[in-house]
């Protein structure tokens, strides 16, 4: 049996087994030592068995960790205000958070946040927090985001709990309605920070959103930028005729 033969049979099944449910999402599969020992075959044999499981859509390398059954996409409306923990509730997964660093961008600094959407130009002042984020999906790293909020709106933000919806505190603590957002998504490739953040070592598609929150008509509460995985994550967006 040739080589390309003898890896596309042990990807197959591989891929038969998650399929049947045998290897259920989030579980590890069999790592590149006991393909080669099962199956008696090179070790770029078995490379190139798990690399073909993973390239078609069926699994994902965490580095230091092994090759795992990709969990199902998550949809995300792009026409809802949804946070990512209920985002992530509809999906089944549970959502948790790491904060990778809060800071506050003062006037002393000249710090302007600026965003621009549909042609438009929108400002925001200081005093600014900064949030900086790594959200999970069962364990599994989803979106690294960046926020910047209105300290004037969300006065004293860094000594509530982070970790949790910022749509939530925005809400129960300071009664804040949301009343808008304005997104702009584009495709990219994960630089190296990203894909050390999430896991990665190889390059991988992504989402980059810029967006901006309202709490009233001209009111800006928060800007985004944000990186999603793009094996990971789904937008659908509805839309109806003239």
């Amino acid at each position: 049996m040739s080589l390309a033969a003898k890896y596309l049979v042990i990807s197959n099944r591989l891929i038969e087994r998650i399929q049947s449910g045998e290897l259920a999402p989030g579980m590890k599969i069999p790592s590149e030592n006991e393909i080669i020992r099962e199956n008696r075959v090179s070790n770029t044999t078995a490379r190139k068995a798990l690399a073909n499981v993973e390239q078609l859509g069926y699994a994902t390398r965490i580095k230091g960790r092994g090759t795992f059954v990709r969990q199902r996409d998550v949809v995300r409306s792009a026409t809802k205000i949804l946070s990512f923990s209920q985002n992530m509730r509809q999906a089944g997964r549970v959502p948790s958070t790491k904060l990778l660093g809060v800071s506050q961008l003062d006037y002393t600094r000249q710090v302007v946040r600026e965003i621009v959407i549909d042609g438009r130009r929108y400002t925001m002042q200081p005093p600014i927090y900064r949030i900086h984020r790594l959200r999970f999906g069962d364990d599994e790293p989803i979106l690294l985001e960046e926020r910047f909020i209105s300290a004037a709106l969300c006065p004293g933000l860094p000594t509530h709990d982070l970790t949790g919806s910022l749509y939530g505190i925005y809400e129960a603590v300071y009664g804040l309605n949301l009343t808008e957002v304005k997104q702009r998504i584009r495709s990219i490739l994960l630089d190296e920070p990203a894909q050390s953040y999430f896991g990665l070592t190889a390059e991988t598609p992504g989402l980059f959103i810029e967006g901006i929150t309202f709490s009233g008509k001209e009111t800006i509460l928060e800007i985004e930028q944000s990186i999603y995985r793009g094996d990971t994550y789904q937008f659908t967006v509805t839309a109806t005729p003239r």
